[in-house]
């Protein structure tokens, strides 16, 4: 359910590191307890956020979310297919629904996330 190549947040935000860029969208759990997924805002290319910022908005049919910066960082590019197709968030989370990529100020600071694993057992203690 949650693939192994990616690292995950505790505010369920997963990403994708290649060099000191990072693909970032929100876990399968997130999107799940979300609901159908109705609108996103995204931020703009060259936007630059702090760690733990946030960088969108969802709006599903039960609520907004704000979705947090894993890291600090400057947008290189956002998924412009979700400001007309938002529910790929809710179809393909980890490929289509992806939200933004960011240029990583300091790539240790990509150290220190959940696995997969750690990951699937964070939501359980959750519930």
């Amino acid at each position: 359910m949650y693939p192994v190549e990616l690292s995950y947040s505790k505010d369920h935000e997963w990403f994708k590191a290649e060099g000191n860029v990072i693909t970032i969208g929100i876990s399968f759990h997130a999107q799940d307890a979300m609901g159908d997924v109705v609108f996103v805002e995204l931020p703009e290319v060259g936007d630059e956020f702090d760690a733990d910022e946030s960088f969108a908005n969802i709006e599903s049919v039960k609520a907004v979310s704000d979705c947090f910066c894993p890291v600090t960082g400057k947008v290189t590019e956002i998924n412009e297919e979700l400001l007309d197709s938002p529910e790929l968030i809710n179809s393909d989370p980890y490929g289509k629904g992806w939200m933004i990529k960011l240029e990583v100020e300091d790539v240790s600071s990509l150290e220190g996330f959940l696995s997969a694993e750690e990951y699937e057992a964070f939501v359980k203690e959750e519930e």
